[in-house]
């Protein structure tokens, strides 16, 4: 568990990694704020950039979780990640990372269950259009659809989190896509698809706060 107990009082410790500085301030500041009798959380690390092989050390050796805001994971973090058992989240949504980290932090739930996954695709090919790089998928179960969120899974770690910024059946933009169609799928700005990646598209549930 990412709880660890000191003086009777639990611990989560997280390396934080954002896009751009204001946004480090602010989640650092309201993660800080958030308040607890029963756990602490405590900010290991916090700097702007991609989550890198460094961070999963740093996180490794202090039983951290590592949180990346609007960031992606570097492929040697990746391999680190899975090497040192280390577990990475990815958010692109400021409320759904705060609501989440409370979860954790109050021990009630796996901080996954807000979430409903609700398909997965398989990169197959990668296409250079003028609107930038699209992954060329086939839909291996449940279906993607346009409003969801989604993120690139490789070698079942997360590299980015972001929404869908191009859903494509052919030539036509399309709401949604389901197992067995393939499709063409660009993410925010992410543009480092590699073939067998899975993209995993889910949704979120509000459920009410716990702590």
């Amino acid at each position: 568990t990412l709880l660890e107990t000191i003086d009777g009082k639990k611990v989560l410790r997280i390396v934080l990694k954002t896009d751009v500085q204001g946004s480090l301030e602010a989640l650092a500041g309201a993660l800080n704020q958030i308040e607890s009798k029963k756990v602490d959380l405590e900010i290991i690390h916090a700097g702007v950039g991609p989550i890198s092989e460094n961070d999963i050390l740093l996180a490794s050796a202090s039983n951290a979780v590592v949180v990346g805001f609007n960031v992606k994971v570097e492929n040697m973090a990746v391999t680190a990640a899975k090497r040192e058992g280390v577990q990475v989240k990815l958010y692109s949504i400021i409320y759904e990372l705060l609501d989440q980290m409370k979860e954790a932090m109050a021990g009630l739930l796996d901080p996954e269950h807000r979430e409903s996954v609700i398909g997965h695709a398989e990169v197959k090919q990668i296409f250079q259009l003028s609107k930038g790089i699209v992954a060329g998928c086939l839909v291996t179960d449940g279906r993607i659809a346009r409003t969801a969120r989604a993120r690139v899974l490789r070698r079942r770690q997360p590299v980015y989190d972001g929404g869908l910024a191009t859903l494509r059946r052919f030539q036509d933009d399309v709401k949604e896509v389901r197992s067995g169609l393939e499709c063409g799928i660009k993410l925010g700005d992410f543009s480092e698809y590699q073939v067998g990646d899975i993209i995993e598209c889910y949704v979120l549930e509000q459920l009410a706060q716990k702590l």
